[in-house]
């Protein structure tokens, strides 16, 4: 998967846009981010709980990892885009997506099937 892969299966989700921060590009949902973008390091970074990231950590070891520090602790987990599939990725963005969405965006979302 490419950095433009990911990029694009964030920015299909409901009410993204693309942002900056530290000087890489993030993905928002009303203000707040879900996902973030390392395009030198060819990974992304994915907002999960520690029981989501601890799931998909085991489940698909080669492409998720948790975040050094404390930031993995607190579920932020590395997506390594190398190894990445692409229907494993959206799947897991739109996690992210619904956990840092509304409940009321999430909610209209799920009646389209994000």
């Amino acid at each position: 998967m490419t950095v433009e892969d990911y990029r694009r299966l964030a920015l299909a989700l409901p009410e993204v846009i693309e942002g900056a921060h530290m000087n890489h590009p993030d993905f928002r949902v009303r203000g707040k981010i879900f996902a973030t973008l390392w395009p030198a390091k060819n990974k992304g970074v994915l907002m999960l709980t520690p029981a989501q990231q601890e799931l998909i950590t085991k489940q698909e070891p080669a492409m998720f990892a948790p975040y050094p520090g404390g930031w993995g602790r607190r579920g932020a987990t590395h997506v390594n885009l190398q190894h990445a599939k692409e229907s494993t990725v959206r799947d897991a963005l739109a996690i992210a997506w619904r956990n840092i969405a509304t409940k009321t965006l999430s909610a209209a979302a799920s009646k389209r099937a994000v």
